[in-house]
This record gives C-alpha cells, sequence and structure tokens, in this order.
C-alpha cells in the first residue's frame, strides 16, 4: 500500500529534507581533487548531527557507512573510505536523513577538477532526467509517467537507464511502496495521489544498462566499466503540482 501523508507528515519530511539540502552544501566545499571518499563520509556525519538529525544509511540492512560514495564506474552505495578522488573522476554521493522519525534521500553527481565532455554530457543529461521526471509527479498521473520520463530522455541522449535498481517511497522508512522504476512505457501502475512521497533516481549508464556487485556485497558497478551518473531528489505528490523536499 503507498501511504498518503497528511500535511504534518509532509512538513517533517520537509524539515528532514532541508538538512539534507544544506549538507549537500557542505559536502560541495570539500569535493576536490585529493580528498577521500572517508573524508566526505565524515563531513556528512558530523553536519547532520549537528542538526539534530541522524544519517539514514548507516546500519541500514548492516551499511557500515553514513553516505554512499560512487566513483566513475560505480553506480550506486559505494562504500566511502580511503580512497582519494582524482581529476576528471565523476562522484555520486546519496545521502539519507532520519529526523524525527521521518526519512529523505537525495543524490547528486559532482565533477571532480576538469571531466571529459562524455562525463559532462551524461551528468547533465541525468540531471535533466531527474527535472523531467519530477514533472510527472502530480496527481492523476500514473506512477510510469515518471519512469517513462525518465527512459525517454536518457535512450534520446544515447545512454541507457539501470533496470536492476529503482527508486522507492519514502516517509516512516527509507524504502516504502512504490518501486519506481526508470524505465517503462506511460499511462501504467498506480495513479499519483496527493500525499504519496517518492523518491526519484535516475541512474544512467554510458553503455549497457546491466550492473554486477562488487566483493563487498554493496557497490553496483557498470558490467563494462562505463560512466554512471545518479541524481535523486524526496518529492511529495501536491494538489498544486510536485514539491521537492531536498532543496
Amino acid at each position: 500500500m503507498i501511504a498518503i501523508r497528511t500535511e504534518p507528515e509532509l512538513d517533517l519530511i520537509r524539515k528532514s529534507g532541508e538538512i539534507l539540502r544544506d549538507c549537500f552544501l557542505e559536502i560541495e566545499k570539500a569535493v576536490r581533487p585529493g580528498v577521500t571518499t572517508g573524508e566526505l563520509d565524515r563531513i556528512a556525519d558530523e553536519f547532520i548531527r549537528s542538526r539534530g538529525a541522524v544519517p539514514s544509511f548507516k546500519g541500514y540492512q548492516g551499511y557500515p557507512a553514513n553516505i554512499c560514495v560512487s566513483v566513475n564506474e560505480q553506480v550506486v552505495h559505494g562504500i566511502p573510505g580511503p580512497r582519494e578522488l582524482r581529476e576528471g573522476d565523476i562522484v555520486g554521493i546519496d545521502m539519507g536523513v532520519l529526523r524525527e522519525g521521518y526519512h529523505s534521500d537525495a543524490s547528486r553527481t559532482y565533477g571532480i577538477g576538469e571531466i571529459g565532455e562524455e562525463a559532462r554530457r551524461l551528468v547533465r543529461t541525468t540531471k535533466e532526467a531527474l527535472e523531467l521526471a519530477i514533472d510527472k509527479a502530480r496527481a492523476g498521473n500514473h506512477l510510469s509517467d515518471i519512469s517513462h520520463a525518465v527512459q525517454s530522455h536518457a535512450e534520446a541522449a544515447g545512454y541507457q537507464v539501470v533496470r536492476a535498481l529503482v527508486g522507492h517511497g519514502i516517509g516512516r522508512m527509507m524504502h516504502e511502496e512504490p518501486q519506481i522504476p526508470n524505465f517503462g512505457s506511460p499511462g501504467n501502475g498506480p495513479v499519483l495521489k496527493a500525499g504519496m512521497v517518492l523518491a526519484i533516481e535516475p541512474m544512467v549508464n554510458v553503455g549497457s544498462y546491466d550492473v554486477l556487485t562488487l566483493k563487498d556485497k554493496w557497490t553496483y558497478v557498470t558490467v563494462d566499466g562505463g560512466l554512471s551518473a545518479h541524481f535523486e531528489d524526496t518529492v511529495a505528490v501536491t494538489e498544486t503540482g510536485p514539491r521537492i523536499m531536498t532543496r
């Protein structure tokens, strides 16, 4: 069942999302060549806790870190550690915040220093796909309208959307119904209603959409080593249109 949130609940999710938004601003100050992924994890942990909240990811199903940091061919769930970011890398940073019983979830992909044209175009296309998908998060639309918006934009640019991983509902739990694929025909699935809260997250690859998991059992990578980008926002469906909770 897809939860319908009350206005007081939406306000709590929004306040969680504001912390997440501000945490990305802190992370952006540190994302540069030479910084380790573990240092980004520390910055996020300290910032989120300083705002009276906790990182949603730490300990979730055994996940060992506070955030996910995925570099280049890593799609999602990269575990932070001693790896240093290098000029030309792209890095996806995925974070969640739990405040007063409600979660928010978002991701951004950054270029480290000067990045190549293909990387720039991939990052731009993935961000655009998110914007188009969010615009479909309107009462009366179907869930697959969101999915189709991502797929059609990514594929028109010559890229592939990851099919093994999906977006999701969010609220009292990090992952709730519904699952939100990044592909599919429009006009299918549940009808969207005001009060639904969705974590919409395009994951777009340069090459094949297939992925595999590393030995750490968390990190997903592209099967062919191609670059991958990831953007995500927590979005409420309202009577007046989508309300982005993490900006």
